[in-house]
């Protein structure tokens, strides 16, 4: 079967985005986004019939929906969820499209390799923060430290762990209250569960996750609503020299240099 011109993915892309209930603007800006990896609204719009000015508006929707995150540099940066966790977001009900969008997705070319960024990026939702968590999980491939609270620790969570222990990865948890270590244990043998310096879950403490010393993230509950759950906020930075990311790994490869060296005692 013959290959099909990127124009023509693009809209395939957008059009079927469109049944999701997002304008025309915000689908391409979306699709654009998913090819440049991350961009300003100018290089949208350079790559684009969306005029500069609607990119911000559009971004404003994809933001909100948790498709895409914005860096506060001057000018903004934006940067879309993995093209896993859209999917897993826009819950699409029925088979056939999903089958089709996910076959688009995978056959979409990115515009440009990526340099490392040194910036950070925002996320607004509970559903955002564990959408991000959950992604950068599953591409740990060597080691993962990771604190939260018992209310955030999910078995979809766990399940993730789990997988990221098949793969063979080292995992280090804190934060949790004694039950969830003893539940941690049964599924999760081989994580090592280790003692903060501050009572994790004071001031609205939320996750902290760092993997392969190249990924960083670090939520807040900023809130706690009957009717509408945990409300969330967090950042997140990637790459070796990143600030967030070298900052964290400077505190936990300290404690858990300590924490080795007390066990070999």
């Amino acid at each position: 079967m013959a290959e099909k011109p990127t124009e023509q993915l693009e809209y395939e892309c957008a059009d079927l985005l469109k049944e999701f209930g997002f304008t025309e603007y915000e689908a391409y800006t979306f699709v654009y986004l998913l090819r440049l990896g991350t961009g300003t609204a100018k290089d949208v719009a350079e790559i684009s019939d969306v005029p500069r000015t609607r990119v911000y508006d559009a971004v404003d929707t994809l933001h909100e929906a948790g498709l895409v995150d914005i860096q506060h540099t001057s000018p903004m940066k934006f940067t879309p969820v993995s093209r896993e966790s859209a999917l897993r977001k826009l819950d699409l009900q029925h088979e056939n499209t999903i089958t089709e969008l996910s076959e688009l997705f995978e056959r979409l070319e990115p515009a440009s390799r990526q340099p490392e960024e040194f910036g950070v990026w925002t996320v607004t939702s509970h559903e955002a923060v564990v959408s991000r968590l959950l992604e950068f999980i599953d591409d740990a491939e060597d080691e993962l430290i990771y604190m939260t609270v018992d209310e955030l620790l999910t078995d979809d969570h766990l399940d993730r762990l789990e997988a990221a222990e098949e793969r063979g990865v080292d995992i280090y948890l804190a934060g949790i209250s004694e039950p969830a270590q003893a539940e941690i244990q049964k599924r999760i043998p081989s994580a090592e569960l280790f003692e903060t310096l501050w009572v994790w879950d004071d001031e609205g403490a939320g996750s902290l996750l760092i993997t392969d010393k190249r990924t960083a993230l670090v939520s807040v509950i900023a809130d706690r609503d009957a009717t509408d759950g945990i409300h969330e906020t967090g950042i997140w930075g990637t790459g070796e020299r990143n600030s967030l990311v070298v900052v964290l790994r400077a505190i936990f490869t300290w404690r858990l240099d300590a924490l080795s060296l007390e066990s070999d005692e």
